[in-house]
């Protein structure tokens, strides 16, 4: 089972803290189940593994079995909730360099649409000149900036390069059912399409086709990535006790936390495989409960890496941060240190014990030097880095996001500030329908 302890966060809080906290807890759980809080629109997500159509998974599969056959490199584009949830998955279960296997039966998933560097989409065109590539373009409207732009030109270059025929094989549209640019081109050209519930926010859609077809084309198994979440949405429902449900304990300990003067988590790894988990956290946790001035800033490093980085600010910096720890417990491979007869470098004292041993060590000793420094520890244990539990681990983050939002009295499933900064880029790029916001802008920046 996944875990969660909070035992090193007790003297942090007071003493009844997270008991005190308890039917808050409840309550927003059971505003989630009944669907009458802020955003109920949006919790599609809560039932999806669940409530998953064995025929979507067929056609899923299929799809991906087609891009394989098909193609060299995958490319997916999107971004934010569409592309990080795959990313997530992907890299915690690849091969760490597996790009430079070459003889993998699967393709290389890269991304783009999550940016607009010239330098990166021209680099990626030009790596795949000459490639069988396809494209996964995942966007709900199919005019998001940075999406759009990178699509417009990979569509081009697989036209080009492959033909038209194989280019309407190997492009597939994750996309709005009925309505959106992306809809229309894809129905236009005769692509094979998923749809994007409408009841399903981004940040939440791993366990729908924005995530699972990437998933399935690298060549993981989506059954049991579905049955991991569907078996942790069991152990988080209101019917479990409080003390036993991981989500609710999780997002007590939180929010206990945060009432204390904690007001920045950090999501800490020791297996490099879970840096794109930590980043599709942030999302999930930045956009849901930063809103009227409130909410946890989510922040995330990489150990033992980052211990010599940052290090040094966590153990007596500001002491206005705590840390969440994904502590991994089976590693997947075998590697024993060597003895060596010089001892140069005098770690003959790790002679014959497994790396990982060594990893664990340094674990244990930074949550007793950071908890002595000051700073909370929340340690979430999971068995393995597998398909099934890390959906476990991503159902279990959603529910105690959705949780925590309630909690804290914001609607979790909005995002009203990401649309700032669009409204201003468009209006300095002159885009049609902009010319008013266009000439108070400029009249700002004294041009």
């Amino acid at each position: 089972m996944i875990k969660v302890d909070i035992s090193k966060i007790q003297g942090f809080i007071p003493c009844n803290a997270i008991k005190a906290l308890e039917q808050e807890i409840k309550d927003s759980i059971l505003m989630l189940e009944k669907g009458n809080g802020a955003g109920n629109d949006f919790i599609g997500w809560m039932n999806l593994a669940s409530g998953m159509d064995a025929g979507l998974l067929d056609s899923i599969e299929d799809a991906a079995r087609v891009l394989r056959d098909n193609c060299e490199v995958v490319i997916v584009a999107g971004i934010g909730g569409s592309y990080l949830g795959s990313r997530a998955v992907i890299e915690a279960l690849s091969n760490s360099f597996g790009q430079l296997i070459q003889d993998s039966k699967n393709p290389q998933i890269l991304f783009a649409g999550h940016n607009i560097s010239e330098d990166y989409l021209y680099e990626l065109t030009e790596y795949i000149k000459g490639k069988k590539f396809g494209v996964i373009n995942i966007s709900k409207s199919g005019t998001t900036t940075e999406t759009a732009l990178a699509f417009r030109l990979l569509k081009k270059q697989c036209e080009d390069q492959r033909g038209k025929d194989v280019a309407r094989k190997v492009i597939v549209a994750i996309t709005d059912a009925k309505r959106g640019a992306a809809r229309v081109c894809a129905d236009k050209e005769g692509y094979r399409s998923f749809i994007i519930p409408d009841n399903v926010g981004g940040r939440f859609s791993v366990l729908t086709p924005v995530g699972l077809l990437p998933i399935a084309v690298a060549g993981f198994d989506i059954r049991q990535l579905v049955k991991g979440a569907a078996d942790m949405e069991a152990r988080t429902t209101s019917k479990v006790a409080y003390a036993d449900n991981p989500a609710a304990i999780y997002a007590a300990a939180r929010n206990a936390l945060y009432r204390s003067g904690k007001k920045i988590e950090i999501l800490v790894n020791f297996q490099p495989k879970l840096h794109y988990l930590s980043e599709w956290w942030k999302q999930l946790y930045g956009e849901s409960e930063g809103k009227e001035n409130k909410g946890i800033f989510p922040a995330s490093v990489d150990f033992s890496t980052d211990l010599h980085s940052m290090g040094q600010w966590i153990q007596e910096g500001e002491r206005t941060i705590f840390e969440t720890v994904i502590s991994v417990e089976k590693v997947q491979h075998s590697v024993l240190v060597p003895s060596d007869d010089e001892n140069l470098d005098g770690l003959n004292f790790l002679a014959g014990k497994h790396v990982d041993e060594v990893n664990k060590m340094a674990e244990l000793g930074t949550q007793l030097a950071h908890v002595d420094g000051g700073v909370p520890n929340i340690r979430i244990t999971i068995p393995e880095l597998s398909e099934y539990w890390i959906g476990q681990l991503i159902y279990m983050f959603e529910k105690a996001c959705g949780i925590s939002g309630y909690v804290l009295g914001v609607n979790p499933f909005n995002q009203p500030g990401v649309e700032a900064y669009k409204k201003n880029m468009f209006a300095l790029l002159n885009k049609p329908g902009y010319e008013e916001e266009s000439k108070a802008i400029l009249a700002r920046i004294g041009k």
